[in-house]
């Protein structure tokens, strides 16, 4: 169910080789041999394992096309040796002291900044993101890493003395087991640490699934994990596509299962796995508004508009991809248009890139196909940016910033996540009628509104239908204190990503009831509902 853009290989060796995407072979058998291009091996009991699989995917540079390395289908038994290991290490882990796990969580924080540039330069090879940008994806997860080491907080349960007559009660989280992630594409680094380091601190095991265009990252940050002291079994890696997807949602022996990426792989995974009794949290796709009153501060939002519809080629959950202009739009658009234009659309290694290529060439049709559909359906192209060629990058997977304006809400343009460097822009009468736009859209991820008015920012932040509210902030994501509050059709499950909601996804309560008190002899036995009375 999930979308894929697969390109096979199949194997013509079953030699075991070393994965070369810059993990140290003092971490895989010293005996392997390099091949062209590496193989991705799979973490397993605390060794990188190679597949013994026959079919391999590659994973491009979307910027050049060069195969990068490969990844293989991994096998069902491979799968399962995977989340045996995880189970076989829970018993120990859950009962390692909260202290121990945390100053796990310290070493890996340190080791993540000595890496920091060697994390971005992989994510930029494998997903065309700017080095600049890459470097915010490792930053944005590594907030997640700092903020699980003060689990012991986090996971604090409750205490009640007396609550009856020598009756104390008290709860503690505990954590639940086998846990299991399955990641998107377009952050390599931040979704994984979004998952694994809330996950493992607070005492459980973990089986992740990098994205199969982009695992390189993923990887990276295993070695790191185990250097930094996590035992062998407690983060494993597997890769693969459906198949993997669909064993993780059946696995009896997993218990809860974390997703980002787009609907109709969410939605599949919910519901395939709460099936079996599992806890999901899924966050999915987007259409994500900002409001621009004409009160609003010109460059400021001028400036966040470009930043957030654009940023990362548009490849964001959060991405701003709607403007609705309350009035007049003319002005705002013609300068729009002319700082978007000032945009350098570029490989993520060159210096000067403020935009890099979308992912596959699958991808770059599907943007194409989305924004001729506004077109054919009345909106007027402002800017076109489907037929930009990159010097010295003739096959990349380039676009480049793209304004549709006069979009109305029929549109397929406006009704799908088009995932790409497009902004369209509406327009509105009046800040009523601007949130009824946005609360009538399927999605809830987030939403903004550019003003100078407090109360206008207020019957904003009370009347808007999304779960993350900004106020002349263009990307509300919250940091790890809190939690990421998608809502609507952006996330299926009951408890959010990362902060207090994130630790109890991880953890379940158990309450506990205890009487130490003299018992009076003869009282006789009484089989009357037992209260706090006397």
């Amino acid at each position: 169910m999930l979308r894929l853009s697969i390109r096979r290989r199949r194997a013509t060796s079953f030699t075991p080789q070393i994965f070369a995407l810059n993990i140290s072979t003092t971490a895989t058998d010293q005996s392997l041999r390099h091949i062209d291009p590496p193989r991705v091996p799979n973490l397993i009991g605390g060794s990188f394992v190679n597949s013994q699989s026959s079919d391999f995917i590659d994973v491009i540079n979307p910027a050049t096309q060069q195969v990068v390395s490969q990844i293989p289908l991994t096998k069902n038994e491979e799968f399962q040796a995977a989340v045996s290991a995880a189970k076989q290490a829970f018993p120990s882990w859950r009962n390692t002291p909260i202290t121990t796990r945390q100053r796990v969580m310290l070493k890996l924080q340190q080791l993540i900044r000595r890496d920091m540039d060697k994390l971005a330069m992989n994510i930029t090879t494998e997903q065309g993101k700017t080095l600049k940008d890459a470097q915010g994806d490792v930053f944005r997860g590594l907030e997640v890493v700092e903020h699980a080491c003060g689990m012991a907080s986090l996971q604090m349960g409750e205490f009640l003395s007396n609550v009856s007559h020598g009756v104390d009660t008290y709860s503690v989280r505990e954590p639940l087991g086998v846990c299991a992630g399955i990641c998107p594409f377009n952050f390599p680094a931040m979704i994984p640490l979004w998952m694994f380091p809330v996950a493992v601190t607070s005492g459980n095991t973990f089986v992740l699934k990098p994205s199969e265009k982009d695992p390189g990252a993923s990887m990276i940050l295993a070695e790191l994990a185990m250097e930094a002291g996590l035992p062998s079994g407690v983060l494993n890696v597997v890769h693969g596509t459906n198949d993997i997807v669909n064993a993780i949602c059946d696995d009896e022996d997993i218990k809860a299962i974390s997703f980002v990426g787009s609907n109709t792989a969410g939605m599949h995974i919910y519901a395939r796995a709460s099936a079996t009794g599992k806890r999901v949290q899924s966050n999915m796709g987007a259409k994500n508004h900002g409001i621009v009153m004409p009160d609003a501060s010109h460059d400021a939002t001028l400036n966040a508009l470009v930043a957030a519809g654009f940023g990362a080629a548009g490849q964001r959950c959060m991405a701003l991809s709607t403007v609705v202009f309350v009035g007049d739009p003319k002005e705002w658009e013609i300068e729009l248009v002319k700082r978007a234009k000032s945009l350098k659309v570029n490989a993520g290694t060159e210096p000067d890139a403020d935009l890099g290529p979308v992912i596959s060439k699958q991808a770059k049709e599907r943007v194409c196909r989305l924004i001729q559909s506004g077109v054919e359906s009345g909106a007027r192209l402002l800017l076109d940016g489907r037929d930009i060629v990159v010097p010295g990058y003739e096959q990349g997977n380039f676009v480049g910033p793209t304004i549709l304006s006069g979009v109305t809400e029929d549109m397929e343009c406006y009704k799908e996540e088009i995932f790409g460097p497009v902004l369209l822009c509406m327009q509105a009468d009046s800040l009523e009628e601007a949130i009824k736009i946005v609360n009538r859209n399927k999605y809830g991820n987030g939403a903004a509104i550019f003003t100078s008015s407090g109360v206008a920012a207020r019957k904003f932040q009370t009347d808007i239908e999304a779960g993350q509210v900004g106020i002349n902030v263009p990307i509300p994501v919250p940091l790890p204190f809190f939690s990421f509050t998608g809502s609507k059709a952006s996330f299926a499950g009951d408890l959010n990503f990362y902060g207090k909601a994130g630790v109890n996804f991880y953890t379940q309560i158990k309450t506990v009831t205890q009487q130490w008190k003299d018992l009076p002899g003869g009282s006789g036995v009484s089989l009357a509902m037992p209260t706090s009375q006397k």
